[in-house]
């Protein structure tokens, strides 16, 4: 689940503050000292009020203040034929297959574990706590390990599961949450995504005719006097018909990644309201594509009641931006090639992304691998910091795709180097997971040899350490637990997340190579000895310790199985279910179908 693709669970005030502090770990100073931001993780704020909702919205009859006149339509035409993008897979010895399907064996079984407690512990609740058995509800009380595990059981042949749900998915009421506000972008991604893939892949109407409650219940977070949306919506103001304008700090994940969803509903639907929602947004991104301080992306943090998405200069591939880049390349695909738009937007931002947030990582194996990391632009200058994030590892996914569609093979090597460095990350620490938030040393540039020298990373581990720590680098990188090649660990957890997986699964797709099936069983085999309860997964604290299992944490987010699990499975599954030549994941791992 590329996050904004999953932030952590924070109001936009707190996610501001989140970011504020994020920025004191790099040598420099925003403009004008203002904290900008917030974090696109899950928005799991607690949603518990002091009163409960009575009314249920009928969202298709709220009536709304800032009507569109004139709709952007659905480009017309015949789609484009897209260039092949998986592998042609031969015939596989009988040897091979024998492995592969074990192995694919236990990655089922790791999910019916977890989907048996979710019914008999917090059926209907948003998540499982996966070492107290509670329930909790973070994404407004609709079920969303439920509506996001759907399409995992149709992949993975739990077809009597899948129905036998059915009846409690049409129960839910999208009319109706205790929650104070709704996080448009975790609720399109996993709610919109999740019924229309299910749909998508069973055919069954009930899950199209929610999808589409859920979709009139998005559209009136666009009911602005711009028609840009609130992206953390008061739900209950909206639907008592309260005035609505768009906020002035906006995660630009949040405001660009509804794209892939929103057009497949008018597709689906044949309701042109939700593609015109998104294609006004766009439009957007096009004309200050070039005007930002590192033309060609976009800031963390934008403007959207102005709109402005230029003033920040603070930029990433990851947390917070990432899913914005992701849907350029996916949402061309969803149509067919026919809006030009979606290209220029990802030639354009992938080619300042190549320039700037890419570099190689000094490694102690000399390994030919590339991260992504933060870049700060002010003024002529534009100074990368080599964090590695794993919700960056989609990138590597990201690029090779994109390589693939538009028959660039620069992006498949560059995707293919990426998914080599988290891979990489994970190996080199002592339980075989690699943390959520680390620093290495950047090598000089991105293309020459870059020889292991100790003695810089010592140096550069005590520059980044705090004062008063060892003057012994051996003793100060010792207490610091830092394998070699890791210059600091800022985040020491795992949230069971699936980004680093996302890009195996997808470079094992385009290139066949079996390096990429073995690197998602070591993966697996560590996730699952070292996340493991009674009733299912949970996150851990701390990946860094080496003298006993990693403490754990009471999480265990419905991405677990709609995403980290489905890649896993899908690793080891006939390369003909759910082909890259016939669907597009969105960020939530839901896939799409190519319209042909």
């Amino acid at each position: 689940m590329a996050l904004l693709r999953r932030y952590g669970g924070y109001t936009v005030i707190a996610a501001v503050f989140v970011y504020f502090l994020y920025t004191l770990s790099f040598p420099y100073k925003s403009e004008g000292d203002e904290p900008h931001g917030n974090d696109h993780s899950h928005d799991h704020g607690h949603q518990g009020s002091s009163w409960k909702q009575r009314e249920s919205y009928d969202w298709a009859r709220v009536p709304l203040k800032h009507p569109v006149t004139s709709m952007i339509p659905l480009p017309t035409g015949s789609p484009l034929p897209m260039p092949k993008v998986q592998f042609d897979f031969k015939p596989e010895e009988a040897n091979a297959k024998n492995i592969r399907q074990k192995r694919q064996a236990d990655v089922k079984k790791a999910f019916e574990k977890c989907w048996r407690s979710y019914r008999q512990n917090a059926w209907m609740a948003d998540e499982l706590s996966p070492i107290s058995g509670d329930g909790r509800n973070t994404f407004g009380g609709w079920a969303a390990t439920l509506i996001d595990a759907l399409d995992t059981l149709w992949i993975m042949d739990l077809k009597e599961e899948f129905h036998s749900a059915m009846k409690d998915v049409a129960s839910i009421d999208f009319g109706r949450t205790d929650a104070p506000t709704i996080n448009v972008f975790e609720t399109n991604i996993r709610h919109l995504g999740g019924l229309l893939a299910a749909y998508e892949l069973s055919g069954e109407k009930i899950l199209l005719q929610k999808a589409k409650e859920v979709g009139e219940m998005l559209y009136h977070a666009f009911d602005t006097p711009n028609r840009m949306p609130i992206t953390r919506w008061d739900f209950h103001k909206a639907g008592r018909g309260g005035s609505q304008v768009a906020d002035e700090t906006v995660l630009v994940a949040e405001l660009g990644s509804l794209t892939m969803e929103f057009t497949r509903l008018s597709q689906l639907t044949k309701d042109p309201k939700w593609y015109d929602a998104i294609a006004r947004i766009m439009e957007v991104f096009e004309k200050q594509q070039g005007k930002t301080r590192l033309p060609g992306m976009w800031p963390i943090v934008v403007n959207a009641r102005k709109p402005d998405l230029t003033q920040d200069t603070g930029f990433t591939l990851a947390a917070m931006a990432d899913s914005l880049y992701e849907y350029f390349a996916k949402t061309h695909v969803l149509l067919g090639g026919l809006n030009p738009l979606y290209k220029k937007l990802y030639d354009g931002s992938m080619k300042t992304a190549i320039r700037h947030t890419l570099y190689r990582p000094m490694t102690p194996d000399n390994a030919d691998i590339l991260m992504s990391g933060f870049v700060r632009a002010e003024g002529s200058e534009a100074n990368l910091y080599p964090e590695m994030q794993h919700l960056v590892c989609f990138a590597g996914g990201m690029f090779a795709l994109g390589g693939k569609i538009f028959s660039n093979e620069e992006h498949v090597t560059i995707g293919r180097k990426l998914a080599d460095g988290c891979v990489w990350a994970y190996k080199a620490m002592p339980h075989g997971i690699m943390p959520e938030i680390s620093h290495l040393y950047a090598c000089p540039n991105t293309t020459d040899a870059c020889p292991w020298d100790e003695q810089i990373w010592k140096d550069e581990v005590g520059r980044r350490a705090d004062a008063g720590t060892e003057k012994d680098p051996l003793q100060n990188i010792a207490n610091l637990r830092l394998p070699k090649g890791f210059t600091a660990i800022n985040d020491r957890r795992y949230i069971l997340r699936p980004e680093a997986i996302e890009s195996v699964f997808v470079l094992y797709r385009i290139t066949g190579q079996q390096q990429w099936q073995a690197a998602a069983w070591d993966m697996f085999t560590s996730i699952q000895q070292n996340t493991q309860t009674d009733l299912g997964n949970a996150a851990l604290l701390d990946v860094s310790v080496s003298d006993s299992k990693p403490p754990m944490m009471d999480s265990m987010e419905s991405f677990w199985m709609a995403e980290t699990l489905k890649y896993f499975y899908l690793v080891f599954s006939e390369p003909d279910v759910i082909s890259l030549d016939d669907y597009v994941f969105n960020t939530e791992a839901h896939p799409l179908k190519i319209p042909k």
